[in-house]
C-alpha cells in the first residue's frame, strides 16, 4: 500500500462517490419518476457535500494537534474535543425543535455552514497568534471556547440533512439514504485527515514552493502555517453555503411535485402541531427511542475511540509494516465507512423489511470481537491492530447511519425528525465527549493498553440494546408492508 502513487487515494475516493451516486439512481423501489429522482439528487448532493466539509472543519483539530506537537498534549486534545462534543450534544435540545418548528432543514444547513466557517476562521487566527506572535494564553481554555462555538453550529448540520431527507425519502428507501449519509460522514473524515494532512505538509516552512504556501506564508518565513488547516475548510464551506441557498428545497411540494406520504410515524398526523415539550417527549418518554439513543451512545464511544486515537497511538507506538494505515488514515476510514453505511442500509431494507435493529446488532457484535482482538495483539501485531481500528470505524459509521440517520426519522416522523434525529445523534456525541475526557486521562496516566479494553463493555452494551429493538417498526410502515404484500399475493394468484 505504501508504494501506491499519490493520485491513487483521491481517485479511489472519487470512484467511491461515483459508485454511491450510481447506486442511488439504480435504487428506486417506489417507482418515482425520472425527474423526481434527479431533482432529489440535486437536493441531497449539496446537503451531503456541505456536511462532508463540516466534518473536515470538525476533525481538523486532531490534525492540528499533530502539527502543534508539544504545544498541545494528548490530555489537552481530550479536553478540547470533549468540550466541543459535549456542546454539540447539548445543542440538539435547542436546535432540533428550532429546525422542526421554525426554520426547516435548508435554513439549518446554511446556518451550520456559515457558523462553522466563521468559527474555523477564528481557530485559524488563534493558531496564528500562538505560533507567530507567541501569544501567552491558556491554550486549552482558548481552543475549548472557540471549538465549542464551532461545534454548536456544526450541530445544525446532521439534523438539517435528516429533516430534508424525511420529506423526500419513503421509509422503504431510507436504508439507502442512511448509506448515502454515512458516505458523506466518511468523506468528511477523508477530507479532514488526508486533505488536512496534505495542507499541513504543503504549508511547512521547508516545503517546496506551492500555491498554499505562498498564500498562507510570507516569503522567508521560518514557521509552519498550521493555521491553514482551519482556513481551507472555512473557505470551502462558504462555497457550499451558496450552493445550498441556490439548490435545496425542503419538500417535494416546494420543488413542484405532489405530496409524498413517506409512511413514517407522522403519516396521518401531518396536521398536528407539536410543542417543544411534545417534541422532546417523543424521545425521553419513549423506551424505544431511548434504546435507539443508547445504541448510538455506545457507537459514539467506540467510533471516536478508534477514529480519534489510532493516529496518536501509531505516532507513539511505532507500527512496523502498518505505517501505510496511519499515513492514509482518512482514506481507509472513508472507504470502509462507505462500506459500513451501505452494508447496514442494504441489509436493513432488503433482508429485514427496513428494520434497523438487526444490522445494528450485527455491527455491534463485530466491534466487540474486534476490540477483544485489538486488546490481545495491541503491542505485537501492528497489521491486526490497524485493520481492527479501520473496521471498528466502518461498523460504527454503519450504526450511526442506521440509528441517527434512519431509525430516529422512522420512529420520530417528519414532524419531529430533526428533534428525534438530533437527540439520538446527540447521544453519540455524549459518548464521544465521555471517551474524549476519560481516554485522554487514562492513556496519559495508564498507558495505551487500556485503549481497546475501554471499548469492550460499550460494544457489548450496544449489542444488547440493538437486540432489544430487533423486531421494531413504525406502525405506519407495518401497515404499508402488509398492504404491499397483500397486493403481491393477489397479483401472483391464478385467475379463476
Amino acid at each position: 500500500m505504501g508504494t501506491l502513487p499519490n493520485y491513487f487515494y483521491p481517485a479511489t475516493i472519487a470512484l467511491c462517490l461515483a459508485a454511491v451516486i450510481a447506486a442511488y439512481f439504480c435504487s428506486n423501489p417506489m417507482r418515482h419518476s425520472g425527474w423526481f429522482v434527479m431533482r432529489r439528487f440535486i437536493n441531497w448532493l449539496p446537503l451531503g457535500m456541505t456536511y462532508a466539509f463540516l466534518c473536515m472543519g470538525r476533525y481538523n483539530l486532531i490534525v492540528a494537534k499533530g502539527a502543534l506537537g508539544t504545544l498541545m498534549s494528548k490530555q489537552d486534545l481530550g479536553i478540547i474535543f470533549g468540550v466541543g462534543t459535549g456542546t454539540y450534544a447539548l445543542s440538539f435540545l435547542i436546535n432540533g425543535p428550532l429546525i422542526d418548528k421554525k426554520i426547516g432543514g435548508k435554513n439549518g444547513i446554511m446556518i451550520a455552514a456559515l457558523g462553522a466557517s466563521l468559527a474555523n476562521i477564528a481557530l485559524g487566527i488563534l493558531t496564528w497568534f500562538i505560533i507567530v506572535k507567541h501569544l501567552k494564553v491558556n491554550l486549552v481554555a482558548a481552543f475549548s471556547l472557540i471549538y465549542a462555538v464551532n461545534m454548536y453550529f456544526q450541530s445544525y448540520g446532521a439534523m438539517s440533512i435528516i429533516k430534508v431527507k424525511a420529506y423526500w425519502f419513503h421509509v422503504r428507501e431510507r436504508g439507502v439514504f442512511g448509506a448515502i449519509f454515512g458516505t458523506f460522514i466518511s468523506s468528511g473524515v477523508y477530507f479532514a485527515f488526508d486533505w488536512g494532512g496534505a495542507i499541513v505538509s504543503l504549508t511547512k516552512a521547508d516545503a517546496p514552493d506551492n500555491f498554499l504556501k505562498r498564500f498562507f506564508l510570507s516569503t522567508g518565513s521560518t514557521v509552519d502555517a498550521t493555521w491553514a488547516v482551519f482556513f481551507v475548510p472555512a473557505i470551502i464551506l462558504i462555497f457550499w453555503l451558496v450552493m445550498d441557498w441556490w439548490l435545496i428545497k425542503d419538500t417535494p411540494e416546494k420543488a413542484g411535485f405532489a405530496y409524498l406520504d413517506t409512511h413514517d410515524a407522522s403519516s396521518g398526523q401531518m396536521h398536528v402541531e407539536f410543542s417543544v415539550s411534545d417534541l422532546l417527549k417523543k424521545i425521553f418518554a419513549s423506551p424505544l427511542m431511548l434504546m435507539i439513543a443508547g445504541v448510538e451512545l455506545t457507537s459514539g464511544i467506540f467510533r471516536y475511540c478508534a477514529l480519534n486515537w489510532y493516529p496518536s497511538f501509531a505516532d507513539d507506538v511505532k507500527q512496523p509494516g502498518a505505517e501505510y494505515i496511519a499515513a492514509h488514515w482518512g482514506w481507509f476510514t472513508c472507504v470502509f465507512g462507505i462500506v459500513g453505511g451501505f452494508a447496514g442500509g442494504i441489509i436493513s431494507d432488503r433482508m429485514f423489511h427496513s428494520r434497523r435493529g438487526p444490522p445494528a446488532a450485527m455491527l455491534c457484535g463485530l466491534v466487540l470481537m474486534l476490540a477483544v482482538v485489538m486488546a490481545v495483539f495491541l503491542f505485537s501485531a501492528p497489521q491486526i491492530v490497524g485493520w481492527s481500528a479501520v473496521l471498528i470505524v466502518m461498523a460504527s459509521i454503519g450504526i450511526t447511519s442506521l440509528m441517527s440517520g434512519t431509525a430516529a426519522t422512522d420512529f420520530g416522523g417528519r414532524k419531529a425528525t430533526a428533534t428525534c434525529a438530533g437527540v439520538v445523534d446527540g447521544f453519540a456525541y455524549i459518548g464521544s465527549s465521555l471517551q474524549s475526557f476519560s481516554l485522554g486521562f487514562i492513556i496519559t496516566h495508564g498507558g495505551w493498553r487500556w485503549w481497546p479494553v475501554y471499548m469492550i463493555p460499550f460494544a457489548l452494551a450496544g449489542l444488547v440494546l440493538a437486540i432489544k429493538i430487533w423486531h421494531d417498526l413504525p406502525a405506519a410502515t407495518r401497515r404499508y408492508i402488509a398492504t404491499v404484500e397483500k397486493k403481491d399475493v393477489a397479483a401472483d394468484s391464478p385467475v379463476t
